[in-house]
C-alpha cells in the first residue's frame, strides 16, 4: 500500500479528472505545509487525504 498518492491515484479515488485531482492536492498539501509538514509536489499523503475526504481506513483497503 502506497503511502503517498499521485494525481491518478486521488482521480480514481475521488472519481474526477487529474485536473481536480491536482488541485485536491495543493490544498492538502498547503494545509499540511501550514500544519509544519514536509510535502513533495505532485503527491499527497494517503491517510491525510482519506481523513480530509472522510474515508475509513477499512473502506479504503
Amino acid at each position: 500500500m502506497k503511502g503517498l498518492l499521485n494525481a491518478a491515484d486521488v482521480a480514481e479515488i475521488c472519481q474526477v479528472k487529474i485536473s481536480k485531482a491536482y488541485n485536491i492536492i495543493r490544498e492538502v498539501n498547503q494545509e499540511m505545509e501550514a500544519e509544519g509538514y514536509l510535502v513533495i509536489k505532485g503527491r499527497v499523503n494517503r491517510e491525510y487525504l482519506f481523513g480530509r475526504l472522510g474515508i475509513s481506513k477499512e473502506v479504503a483497503n
